[in-house]
Parts: C-alpha cells; sequence; structure tokens
C-alpha cells in the first residue's frame, strides 16, 4: 500500500504543493494557527493514508508541547520541516529519525 504526503500549514504554504498533485492538506490560516493547528497535526498523524508530514519550521512554535511531541516522535507518518533556520543539520537529523541511521556518519 502506498501512503501519501500531507501538507499543514497556512492556504499559502499548502497552495504550491496542491498544484503539484498533493492531495492531503490541512490549511491553517495564520491568524488561527493558536487554536487550529494542534487539531489539523493530531487529525494527520492518525490518518493511515498519509506517510509523510510537511510543515513549515516555524509553525512548530504554534503547536502545544504534547502535539509538538508527538510529531518529533512519530516515525510513521515522518515530519518534514521546510524553511526556518534548520538548514542541512535539520534534514539530517529528520533522515536519521526516519530510517534510524546516520547515512551522512563518517
Amino acid at each position: 500500500m502506498s501512503q501519501e504526503i500531507a501538507v499543514i500549514g497556512s492556504p499559502d504554504f499548502t497552495t504550491g504543493f496542491r498544484l503539484a498533485g498533493v492531495r492531503k492538506f490541512e490549511n491553517v490560516p495564520e491568524e488561527a494557527k493558536d487554536e487550529e493547528l494542534d487539531e489539523a497535526v493530531m487529525r494527520t498523524l492518525e490518518d493511515e493514508d498519509v506517510g509523510i508530514i510537511v510543515m513549515y519550521q516555524e509553525d512548530l512554535d504554534y503547536l502545544s508541547r504534547n502535539a509538538r511531541q508527538s510529531v518529533e516522535r512519530s516515525i510513521e507518518p515522518t515530519l518534514v520541516t521546510l524553511g526556518g533556520t534548520g538548514g542541512a543539520s535539520g534534514l539530517r537529523d529528520q533522515i536519521k529519525r526516519a530510517i534510524g541511521i546516520d547515512l551522512m556518519d563518517e
């Protein structure tokens, strides 16, 4: 069974992914992130059809402690964050968490 990519964030963030063919998304307007982002993340985590969740790095700051821990500890679906200051080391950590080994280890 193949799994899908889901995108969570503002309509401006999700639109490009939707145009590229991503069918699962949660639009959370900027002004509603404090109230609605946790619910959108938890719904997506519980969706068995989702294998990867894409979010904007800075949106993690809006999550409650429980929701943030849930996405950070989740192996399937795996969270991939874009933007922010994570850079290559952030991507390295995400890959390591997803597959269990550090591919860039010397």
